[in-house]
């Protein structure tokens, strides 16, 4: 094996230096923990050199001196045996390697959101405790890397990969309970999260919520605050100079309060429409996030970014394994644009991503009417709903079966007037 054997591997975008690697494992007294005699060490020398060199003369063997023929004639041997090896462990390694890299990189995240911690009497909203607790342990497995979300988004956003089984904690809301009950717990685990915030009910004082002290001794331990406007009304519900001053109105109060401004948007009660999000995008927020399921990945923009709600009903064990070892389900072109619907029932479709759109078993559900006809016309899948949606909002899911058991994601919310 001659010449130059530096590669890059793509893994964590770090060159890796075969040659290097030889090198250092060949050059100390054992290999493969097995000891190797001392009068040899210098052949070994030799081959690890020669990984980065031209071949080498027999010439430069004289420089064993006083050492027996037997003994320089042994070391030549072992050197050529591990010359002739050498070539196939570097095609293996690197393959190994690459392998790795591609593995463990992705381009999604699943990102949970939670409210309230250990508050019973709001069972929509609040997680329990023990239920908590069971969440920790599970992603502190081994198997899954809690980044914090404005990492998730920079990687997202500028095409960076991320560790497979990626996801971010989210709480919304500043209730009392993150502060008393989920830091703690997430501290202790090194969990990094995000809080977004309404700043009227901290500026009111509010006995449930979290005081601008608490959030300021949040944000000095590393903790994510994002925004969710000063009032927490329904946006889609109020004009654009309601909401314009809504945001307008929370920034301001975060540069007094905390002084920065948040970045990352969470629309209060996940509702918006196209207007809310123009807003939005101008009030210089990167990503806003709504409250259906799904994965996170970009595809189709970041400002409709899902997130998966848990609560006491769906908050068990087995809906969370299925959301933090979900896939995306990639689809843009999504019709109805906006999620107020106009039209009732809604002619729901969208198009999937080229690398999923020969996949079969697409299927859409909603909790009113179970599962719903799905027609495939090569990417393009159009969905009908046998009924109207009752007022209020309306969630659909997709699903498709993935590679290992998993299953790929895609979560649409409408709001029905």
């Amino acid at each position: 094996m001659t010449g130059d054997l530096s590669g890059l591997v793509d893994i964590f975008k770090r060159p890796i230096s075969v040659s290097g690697l030889l090198s250092g494992f060949l050059s100390g007294s054992s290999m493969c923990g097995y000891p190797v005699a001392s009068f040899c060490q210098d052949a070994l020398t030799v081959f690890a050199l020669s990984s980065v060199s031209a071949p080498v003369k027999p010439g430069v063997y004289h420089y064993l001196g006083e050492k027996s023929a037997m003994n320089k004639n042994l070391c030549q041997n072992i050197r050529h045996g591990l010359m002739n090896l050498s070539s196939r462990f570097c095609v293996a390694l690197l393959l190994s390697l690459t392998f790795l890299g591609t593995a463990f990189a992705a381009d999604h995240a699943v990102i949970l959101m939670y409210h309230r911690f250990g508050e019973d009497k709001y069972p929509s909203t609040n997680i329990r405790l023990e239920q908590f607790d069971a969440h920790l342990e599970k992603l502190s497995d081994g198997n899954y890397s809690v980044l914090p979300l404005a990492k998730i988004i920079e990687h997202l956003q500028t095409g960076k990969p991320l560790p497979d089984r990626t996801v971010a904690i989210t709480i919304d809301d500043a209730y009392l309970s993150v502060f008393t009950e989920a830091w703690p717990r997430l501290k202790a685990k090194g969990f990094p999260f995000t809080v977004f915030v309404a700043t009227n009910p901290v500026d009111q004082n509010h006995r449930n919520y979290m005081s601008w002290d608490q959030l300021r001794l949040l944000q000095a331990d590393g903790v994510g605050i994002g925004s969710q406007t000063a009032s927490h009304p329904h946006m889609h519900e109020i004009s654009i100079d309601a909401v314009d001053t809504e945001l307008a109105k929370a920034n301001e109060r975060f540069l007094t309060e905390l002084g920065m401004r948040p970045n990352l948007f969470a629309y209060p009660y996940g509702e918006y429409n196209l207007t809310v999000i123009d807003r939005v995008k101008a009030a210089g927020f990167i990503a806003g996030f709504g409250q259906n399921s799904g994965i996170a990945h970009g595809f189709d923009g970041f400002f409709e970014l899902p997130r998966f709600a848990m609560n006491e009903r769906y908050g068990e064990m087995d809906r969370l394994s299925l959301a933090i070892n979900g896939l995306p389900l990639k689809a843009n072109q999504v019709l109805p644009a906006d999620v107020v619907i106009a039209k009732n029932p809604p002619v729901f479709g969208f198009t999937l991503a080229l690398e999923i759109a020969n996949e079969n078993n697409l299927q859409c559900f909603n909790s009113t009417y179970n599962a719903l006809e799905v027609t495939r016309l090569g990417p393009r899948a159009e969905v009908r709903f046998p009924g109207p949606l009752p007022s209020g909002r309306a969630r659909v899911n997709c699903t498709m079966p993935g590679p290992d058991g998993r299953w790929r994601w895609f979560g649409k919310q409408f709001l029905v007037p």
